[in-house]
């Protein structure tokens, strides 16, 4: 059955895998950015990746939504389709979205047309009316509506993070995968956006996100996964990342007693 945006969460040993990631890698010549990574996902879980420069955070991301192909091995969706290897278009139709960790939106479009955007290839037939009505929800679930008007080019850093966040959501996607939304973000603006993703998540949505603020992350997540040189090293609760020796080793360092 599929799990809908609107779905409530329910407990972790009723969830369905959405996403197994299955022997996953990628090689650029003789770099091997991932390597034979294997997870699951479960419908409805808040989960974090971590780990340090180089790691292949960014590169898992890119082959979860197809903007690389794998060199070899499965993301198997629903236990039942292989969706590795298919393309960006093809996976956000199936409900796998994602952020950037740079922010481009269209800078002379209002942040309600940004947002109206998403809507328009699969909604040649829908009415403006009704095009600008999903638009304007997805604002109002990022506390942006208010600026429904501006232009994008005078918006500050963290309006815009939440306005990417709007366009990722406005589709209603099953799994959103949210690449160090609150880099560059003040105190108050990471608040906001902390607020967003948990809202998002209490009413259903799966979402992944790629971190560098740990602290943040660390209480956000129910589920962390640590990469370190291309390879799965860790992963369990944040407590249990934060007494684990070989993250300790690879990442954590000191800090490591921040996080239990």
């Amino acid at each position: 059955m599929t799990t809908t945006f609107s779905e409530k969460q329910v407990s972790n040993s009723q969830r369905s895998v959405l996403i197994e990631v299955q022997n996953l890698s990628k090689h650029f010549e003789g770099l091997k950015a991932v390597d034979d990574v294997n997870f699951k996902i479960k419908a409805g879980e808040l989960i974090g990746i971590i780990g340090p420069n180089g790691a292949g955070k960014t590169t898992l991301f890119n082959l979860l939504t197809g903007f690389l192909k794998p060199t070899k091995g499965k993301l198997i969706l629903d236990e039942k389709k292989n969706i590795a290897g298919l393309s960006p278009h093809k996976i956000a139709k199936l409900g796998i979205t994602r952020t950037f960790q740079l922010v481009r939106p269209f800078k002379l479009l209002n942040a309600l047309e940004n947002t109206t955007v998403p809507h328009i290839p699969k909604s040649k037939l829908t009415r403006s009316s009704t095009l600008k009505n999903k638009a304007t929800w997805s604002l109002i679930t990022v506390d942006l509506a208010e600026k429904k008007n501006y232009p994008a080019f005078i918006l500050p850093h963290g309006d815009l993070k939440r306005l990417d966040f709007a366009r990722a959501m406005a589709v209603q996607p099953r799994m959103l995968l949210l690449d160090e939304p609150f880099a560059g973000l003040s105190v108050e603006e990471a608040f906001r956006v902390e607020r967003v993703i948990r809202e998002a998540n209490e009413k259903g949505m799966t979402i992944v996100i790629v971190e560098h603020k740990l602290k943040i992350l660390m209480r956000l997540v129910e589920r962390v996964i640590v990469l370190h040189q291309g390879k799965l090293i860790g992963e369990g609760t944040p407590k249990e990342i934060a007494n684990n020796d070989e993250v300790i080793t690879a990442y954590l360092g000191t800090e490591a007693k921040d996080y239990e």
